[in-house]
């Protein structure tokens, strides 16, 4: 891979636990060339496709599930969330088994989603108004296993910075399903902040905007990860990669004109 230095340095203090200069360098974005890792439900597997053909790789690289419903892919391990039986299960992407049971005792998981060593866990609850949001290290210890609570059938989550945005399904009825805004320390910033939907089993946030300008291996797995600059906005952040792949992004700070 070719660069281009442009020899400007940044003085970041305030990026994660990143506090050195960092000459910025012109990169091209990450490429889809990697791999696609699905959660096949009913069928109780993990499939593994190339992401540039389709191809199988493997379309059963993992087996013995109980209602796989979310997967996620930090450090090069795959945690899948087995709806039926209430479990977080730990795999290598080659598919070994490293914990079936990491962590136990959960109500429903339906999603994950990733923030550094920490993973948030939505527990669709019974019945509307128990579900839930727990947080947990990637080692399966707890940190909060209701860090949200009182949540209407969470189906999904998403990270933008130091935000988790929660798709709730709610009763049912088409017209009752919310996004909902929170902290990652569990703090509420609206509860509502979409209204009006009709069950929605889904949410994604956009990356911000910017130029790769750095690469290093910023959270210590052994894999590149990527620095981005916005120029017009002059935001900050982060990808956490996995072989060109993008597992998590934080943003950094807005550093000043000049």
């Amino acid at each position: 891979m070719k660069t281009n230095p442009s020899f400007r340095i940044f003085k970041l203090s305030a990026l994660g636990s990143l506090t050195t200069a960092i000459v910025l360098l012109a990169m091209p974005a990450p490429a889809h060339c990697g791999n696609i890792f699905v959660t096949n439900f009913t069928g109780n597997t993990i499939g593994e496709y190339n992401a540039t053909t389709g191809a199988p790789i493997n379309a059963s690289l993992i087996t013995g599930l109980n209602g796989p419903q979310s997967v996620a892919l930090p450090g090069g391990h795959l945690f899948v969330a087995n709806f039926n039986t209430g479990s977080i299960g730990e795999y290598t992407t080659s598919g070994a088994t490293v914990n079936a049971s990491l962590i136990k005792g959960l109500n429903f998981p339906g999603a994950i989603a990733v923030s550094g060593g920490n993973l948030f866990v939505a527990n669709a609850g019974t019945s509307v108004g128990t579900g839930s949001i727990g947080e947990y290290t990637t080692s399966g210890a707890t940190v909060n296993a209701s860090l949200v609570s009182g949540l209407n059938s969470p189906s999904d989550m998403a990270l933008s910075g130091g935000h988790l945005f929660v798709a709730n399904v709610g009763n049912g009825n088409n017209g009752a399903g919310t996004i909902g805004e929170y902290t990652t320390s569990g703090a509420t910033v609206n509860a509502s902040l979409i209204k009006g939907l009709s069950q929605p089993l889904g949410i994604s946030v956009t990356t911000p905007g910017g130029s790769v300008v750095g690469v290093a291996d910023f959270n210590g797995d052994g894999h590149p990860d990527y620095l981005l600059f916005n120029a017009s906005t002059r935001q900050t952040a982060i990808w956490y990669l996995n072989n060109n792949v993008l597992t998590t992004g934080l943003f950094g700070p807005t550093l000043p004109g000049g």
